[in-house]
C-alpha cells in the first residue's frame, strides 16, 4: 500500500492524494525556470523550518512585485535559488527534478545491484577511496554473483576510486568493481572484477530477526535497515516472535539504517517498550510562523498504521548497535526512549540529525493534488525539528556510544552470528563482560555509503 507521506510530517495533515494529475486529457504547459523558482521561494517562505535565519525568506523582503520577479529571475536554475535559500547549519533538505522517483523511494523501490556498500578513505593515501561491502540483499545481481560482506573494492571499470569521482563512478546502472585486500595498513589489488547490474528492487528493511541463547536467555536480535512504512507489518510480527519466544534483552542493529518514516520509529519504540502507552515520545519544533498550527505531540503507541495491534515487549533496557551512517529516524529512536528506558548504544557515533522534513509540491497548498504539471521538481525542505520528553533536541554531533566500537574491515564478522564485533560486544555486556580493551576503536574515515545514492537517503519523514 502507498501511504500518505508527502505533507507535515510526523502526524497525517490534511487530504493529500498520491495519484495521478487531474486531467490526463490536458496537454501540459512546460514550466519556465522562473515559474519553477517563484514555486521554490513560496514554499520555502511558509515552510521552511530556518527561515528567520535567511534574509532573503522574510515576508517584507521585497517591497514590490517586480522586485520580487526580478529576484527570482535572477537564478539560471530552480537548484541554484534553492540553494540560496538554505540556512548555513542545513545540510539535509534537497530539490529533486523527479517527485515519481522520490515517492517510489519512499517505498523502498530503487535501482540496486544488491551490494550495500561504505566508502573509507585510505589510511595512508587519504585523498583515494575504497568499498567495503556491508551485506547483500536476496534476489539480487550481487547475490548471484557472489558478493559477500567484507569484499573489499578499490576501482569502478578500472578506475581508481578518488574523493573527486566516486558518485560518478558508482551512479551507472552497470559497473565493474575491482576486488582488493585490506590488512589494515595497505590496499592491494587481487586483480578479480565482477560485473554488477542494478535492477528495480523493493528492500524489506528487516533483514534479520532471530532470537539468541545468551547464558540460557533469549536474546532478541533484529537488523533493521530502513524505517519503510510498507514494511511495518514485518517489523511488528518479528516483534511477535520475540514476545513467543520470551525474550528477556533486545539488541536493535540499525548501524546501516539513514532514516525514513516517523511513525515507524514511533511504533519501533513502542514495540520496544509497551508499559508507556499514552505518554509523549517526542514534541515537534516548527518555525515561527507555524508553530502555533503545526506543532504536535507525538505519543507512544498501541497500534501500528494498518489497526494491527502492536506486539510490545516492554523492556527496561535496549542495546542499539551504531555507526556513522545511524541516522534521522534511528537517532528518534534513541533520543525518543533515553528519557524512559536504559539506552546502551554500542558501535559509533550516529550521524546527528534531529530534523525532519515534508515534500512540497507546485500546487495552491503544496500537496500532491493539483500539482503544476508542467514540470515535476519538488522540495524535500526540513520544517521541524524533534525534541524528546524532557526537552533534548539540536544532537548536531550526533550520540556517543556507551561502547565504543568500530568494524573492522579486516575481519567484519557475519552480521547476526554471535562472534560478529559490535553484536559480541553488545551480548559480553549482557553476561556481564564489560572489558573493552580488545575492541577496535581505530577509525578510518568514511565518505558515504550506496543508500547515499537514493533520494530519501537521511531523511525523516511521515
Amino acid at each position: 500500500m502507498l501511504y500518505f507521506r508527502h505533507f507535515l510530517l510526523f502526524v497525517l495533515i490534511g487530504s493529500l492524494s498520491t495519484g495521478c494529475f487531474d486531467d490526463k486529457d490536458d496537454v501540459p504547459q512546460i514550466a519556465s525556470t522562473t515559474d519553477i523558482n517563484n514555486f521554490i521561494w513560496r514554499g520555502m517562505n511558509v515552510f521552511y523550518l530556518y527561515k528567520a535565519d535567511v534574509a532573503d525568506l522574510a515576508n517584507d523582503r521585497f517591497a514590490s512585485d517586480q522586485e520580487y520577479n526580478t529576484f527570482i529571475s535572477s537564478f539560471d536554475t530552480p537548484e541554484a535559488i534553492f540553494e540560496s535559500l538554505k540556512s548555513n547549519v542545513d545540510e539535509f533538505s534537497f530539490l529533486v527534478d523527479d517527485y515519481i522517483a522520490l515517492e517510489q523511494a519512499f517505498d523502498g523501490l530503487t535501482m540496486n545491484n544488491g551490494m550495500e556498500f561504505g566508502l573509507v578513505r585510505y589510511p595512508n593515501v587519504p585523498s583515494n577511496i575504497f568499498g567495503f561491502v556491508r551485506y547483500v540483499l536476496p534476489n539480487t545481481d550481487a547475490q548471484t554473483k557472489g558478493i559477500q560482506r567484507g569484499y573489499i573494492f578499490n576501482t569502478i571499470d578500472g578506475t581508481q576510486i578518488t574523493e573527486n569521482n566516486f558518485r560518478q563512478l558508482l551512479e551507472p546502472d552497470t559497473y565493474t568493481i575491482g576486488l582488493a585486500t585490506f590488512d589494515g595498513t595497505d590496499i592491494t589489488p587481487t586483480g578479480e572484477s565482477i560485473e554488477l547490474t542494478k535492477a528495480q528492487y523493493t528492500e524489506n528493511p528487516v533483514f534479520i530477526s532471530k532470537t539468541i541463547d545468551v547464558g540460557g536467555s533469549p536474546v532478541g536480535y533484529i537488523m533493521y535497515n530502513a524505517f519503510t512504512a510498507d514494511f511495518d507489518a514485518q517489523l511488528n510480527a518479528a516483534f511477535g516472535q520475540f514476545k513467543s519466544d520470551g525474550v528477556t534483552d533486545l539488541i536493535l542493529d540499525v548501524r546501516y539504517n539513514g532514516g525514513g518514516s516517523v511513525t515507524s520509529a514511533i511504533d519501533l519504540s513502542s514495540m520496544i517498550t509497551g508499559q508507556f502507552n499514552g505518554q509523549v515520545f517526542s514534541t515537534e519544533e516548527w518555525n515561527s510562523e507555524l508553530q502555533s498550527q503545526r506543532g504536535e505531540v507525538n505519543l507512544f503507541d498501541t497500534q501500528i498504521r494498518t489497526g494491527e495491534a502492536i506486539n510490545n515487549l516492554n523492556l527496561s533496557r535496549v542495546y542499539i548497535l551504531t555507526t556513522r551512517s545511524s541516522a534521522s529516524a534511528s537517532e528518534l529512536v534513541i533520543n525518543g526512549l533515553d528519557p524512559y528506558i536504559d539506552v546502551i548504544q554500542v558501535g559509533a557515533t550516529t550521524r546527528g540529525k534531529f530534523q525532519a522534513s515534508i515534500t512540497i509540491y507546485d500546487s495552491n497548498n503544496f500537496g500532491r493534488l493539483g500539482a503544476n504539471i508542467g514540470h515535476t521538481y519538488a522540495m524535500q525542505p526540513l520544517v521541524l525539528k524533534s525534541i524528546n520528553s524532557v526537552g533534548f533536541t539540536d544532537y548536531f554531533n550526533g550520540f556517543v556510544p556507551e561502547i565504543p566500537i568500530e568494524e573492522d574491515f579486516t575481519n567484519p564478522g557475519t552480521i547476526g552470528e554471535a562472534n560478529e564485533p559490535l553484536l559480541k560486544a553488545a551480548i559480553d555486556n549482557i553476561i556481564g563482560n564489560k572489558s573493552f580493551h580488545n575492541y577496535n576503536i581505530s577509525r578510518l574515515k568514511s565518505v558515504g555509503n550506496s543508500n547515499m545514492f537514493n533520494r530519501d537517503y537521511e531523511l525523516m519523514y511521515e
